[in-house]
């Protein structure tokens, strides 16, 4: 079986060719992922896929039990997770269709489970780099081999929603270093980690953030920009597919080590 998992919302379908070979049902001691496991086959690869938002789309940024996803990929043997998001731009550089590939995160987030290690044994693992410098330097290479336009870092700001934010708190965003902002990058870059897993996140930005233009936000220019992004991500998705060694060894997988007191 492949060792590349890849979560992303409804769009995936439509943004790869791709067939369905299995659906695996997984529980686990944190309760059902937001769907089944699916096996999909590309011209030339394969990979497992999760829906985090759920098969219809039906489970809020808030809602989604991130634990029970990222076990499961653990799991079923999978070693690399490529998280795609779509994320409202903070930096004025930024246009919708861009893709960034994010190299820090602030959480905001409140009320979420966000660790695998709530009793004994406790580990403190190491966050200085909360995506993995591996997976990202195969995205960058990737879009390089196809000359794909690609901000190459990025701070990502994880707020709560299911709301949108308010101009005011995007301006305080700003501030303290953000430049695009979601609902779902945590925790699952932190119960990736912990699980020793590879994670790094592929980031549409599908819209301005409030404040940044003055038209009020709508969910439909989200869409749009996705469907209009389709060609290009499928094109990068592919070859970032096809530049990643899957068996290559990584900081990322032995994270636990020397992070526990007892």
């Amino acid at each position: 079986m492949t060792k590349i998992g890849i979560i992303g919302g409804s769009g995936i379908y439509n943004l790869l060719d791709l067939a369905l070979i299995n659906e695996l049902p997984i529980e686990t001691p944190y309760g059902k992922p937001s769907s089944h496991y699916s096996i999909l086959q590309s011209d030339t690869n394969q990979f497992v896929f999760l829906n985090r938002h759920g098969k219809d789309h039906d489970i809020a940024p808030h809602k989604i039990n991130y634990r029970a996803n990222i076990w499961g990929f653990k799991e079923i043997g999978i070693k690399k997770i490529i998280s795609l998001c779509a994320v409202g731009g903070i930096n004025k550089s930024y246009v919708p269709g861009d893709i960034v590939f994010p190299n820090q995160i602030i959480d905001v987030t409140s009320d979420r489970h966000k660790t695998f290690y709530d009793d004994s044994p406790l580990y403190h693992i190491d966050f200085s780099n909360p995506f993995c410098p591996q997976l990202r330097d195969y995205f960058i290479k990737a879009a390089s081999e196809i000359n794909q336009f690609v901000y190459k870092s990025g701070t990502y700001i994880c707020t709560n929603g299911p709301r949108l934010e308010t101009s005011a708190e995007i301006k305080y965003y700003s501030l303290i270093g953000a430049d695009m902002v979601g609902m779902t990058g945590m925790p699952e870059a932190v119960l990736a980690r912990e699980l020793e897993l590879c994670y790094a996140s592929c980031a549409i930005i599908t819209n301005f953030a409030a404040g940044i233009k003055q038209q009020p936000l709508t969910v439909n220019e989200v869409i749009t920009t996705m469907k209009q992004s389709e060609a290009k991500l499928n094109i990068l998705l592919k070859q970032i597919l096809i530049s990643i060694n899957e068996n290559n060894p990584c900081t990322c997988n032995n994270v636990l080590k020397d992070a526990s007191i007892n």
